[in-house]
């Protein structure tokens, strides 16, 4: 009974060290983004994105909402390119596929899918920025 008993917890003991996978966390949200799905692009939180303006010359700040939230409140030189547009081919704004691109949206999520896209379509520095909400900056509307 004693060697049955024994048994019994050595082999939960190596189902349980089995079944754990070894996980290493992301240290921040950049290394999450980028290893996500393989994403080429980088996540970086607002403050980050707002910094880049202000010491970058060649960048594109992308605005993937449609063109009427982006008319009721955008960051200002913003381009609009709806997620639901950005395909394969020729995207206007976007000609450099190595120039920076900021890209936001309302929340973040339609803005980690365009980053993505943008990625796929092979731009190398995409960098995706959350949305709006969280924007303590400057905005402009257009009415």
């Amino acid at each position: 009974m004693k060697r049955i008993l024994i048994a019994m917890t050595a082999v939960l003991c190596i189902a349980l060290c089995g079944c754990t996978a070894q996980h290493q966390p992301a240290s921040d949200t950049a290394q999450s983004a980028t290893t996500r799905e393989n994403a080429p692009y980088t996540q970086i939180d607002s403050e980050e994105a707002a910094r880049l303006m202000q010491t970058e010359k060649d960048y594109i700040i992308l605005d993937v909402r449609t063109e009427e939230e982006f008319k009721s409140g955008h960051i200002p030189n913003a381009v609009c390119i709806p997620n639901e547009t950005i395909a394969g081919g020729e995207l206007g704004a976007l000609k450099d596929k190595n120039q920076l691109i900021l890209v936001y949206c309302r929340s973040g999520r339609r803005s980690k899918e365009a980053a993505q896209k943008l990625a796929n379509l092979g731009y190398n520095n995409v960098k995706e920025f959350g949305g709006i909400i969280d924007w303590t900056g400057e905005t402009v509307a257009e009415y």
